[in-house]
C-alpha cells in the first residue's frame, strides 16, 4: 500500500496523475509552471489516505507547484490555521484558481473566516478581494443563514451595487457571485439581492486573449428560482 506521509511522496503521486490535457487547460487559465495537470477527481483517493495534515498542507504550498497547492487546499485543517497563515498563502496565490478555488475555499471552513475575507475585501488588491467575495460565497453557500449577521450581508450587497463596476475584473467576477449566493443561499435577503443585481446589471467581463463574456447575477437568480433552488446549501465546501 502507498505511504503518502511524505511530500515527495505526494509530488510523485501527482506526477503519476498529471495529463498534458489537464495540463493544458490549467495553463490556459493561468497556471504557470512547476504544475502537472491533475484533475481535482484524481486526487480524491490520495486525499482519503491522508485526510487532513496541516503540516504537509504547508510544506506542499510551499512547493509553488499548482497541483501540489490544489492538493494542499483539500488536506488542510482550516482550524488550524491562523491570519498569517491564510494570508501567507494567498501572498502564493498568484491567480484565481488560487486564491479563489484553494485559499477562498479553505478560508470558509475556518472559525476566523469572516474577518479574515473582511480584511481581504478592503484590500484593494486584486485576488486578495477577490479571494475575500469568494469566501463569502462558499460560507453562504454551505453554513445555516443564522451564522451571518443579515444587516452586515445588506451593507455589503450595497457595496457590490455601487462599486462592482469599478473594480478589477477578478473582484468584479467574484462580487458578481456573491450577488448571485446571497439570492440563491440566503433566504432572508433574497429579495434584496435581486434588486440589487437588478440595479447593479450586466458585468463586461474583458480578458487579454479571450472573447468578452457577460455576467448578469439577476439572470443567475432567476434561473434558480425557476428551479425552486431558492435556499439551497452544500453538504461541504471542499471536496
Amino acid at each position: 500500500m502507498k505511504r503518502f506521509d511524505t511530500c515527495e511522496a505526494v509530488l510523485k503521486e501527482l506526477e503519476a496523475l498529471g495529463t498534458a490535457r489537464t495540463k493544458k487547460v490549467y495553463v490556459g487559465n493561468g497556471a504557470q509552471e512547476p504544475l502537472f495537470g491533475v484533475a481535482t477527481g484524481a486526487m480524491k483517493p490520495m486525499a482519503k489516505k491522508i485526510k487532513q495534515d496541516q503540516a504537509l498542507a504547508d510544506e506542499l504550498y510551499e512547493t509553488g507547484n499548482y497541483d501540489a497547492m490544489y492538493f494542499a487546499g483539500i488536506i488542510a485543517d482550516p482550524e488550524a490555521m491562523t491570519e498569517e497563515d491564510f494570508d501567507r498563502w494567498l501572498k502564493g496565490a498568484y491567480f484565481f484558481m488560487l486564491s479563489d478555488y484553494v485559499v477562498a475555499v479553505t478560508l470558509a471552513e475556518a472559525p476566523i473566516a469572516e474577518q479574515v475575507a473582511d480584511r481581504w475585501i478592503k484590500s484593494g488588491e486584486e485576488l486578495a478581494m477577490s479571494a475575500g467575495w469568494s469566501c463569502y460565497c462558499w460560507m453562504l453557500g454551505n453554513r445555516p443563514d443564522e451564522a451571518f449577521s443579515s444587516e452586515k450581508l445588506s451593507s455589503m450587497l450595497g457595496m457590490v451595487k455601487r462599486s462592482i463596476h469599478e473594480v478589477p475584473v477578478r473582484t468584479q467576477i467574484a462580487m458578481n457571485l456573491f450577488l448571485t449566493t446571497v439570492g440563491v443561499s440566503y433566504k432572508p435577503l433574497h429579495e434584496q439581492a435581486l434588486q440589487a443585481a437588478k440595479e447593479a446589471g450586466p458585468i463586461e467581463i474583458k480578458r487579454e486573449g479571450k472573447k468578452n463574456s457577460v455576467l448578469n447575477a439577476f439572470e443567475s437568480i432567476q434561473k434558480e428560482v425557476d428551479k425552486g433552488r431558492i435556499g439551497f446549501k452544500r453538504k461541504h465546501v471542499r471536496c
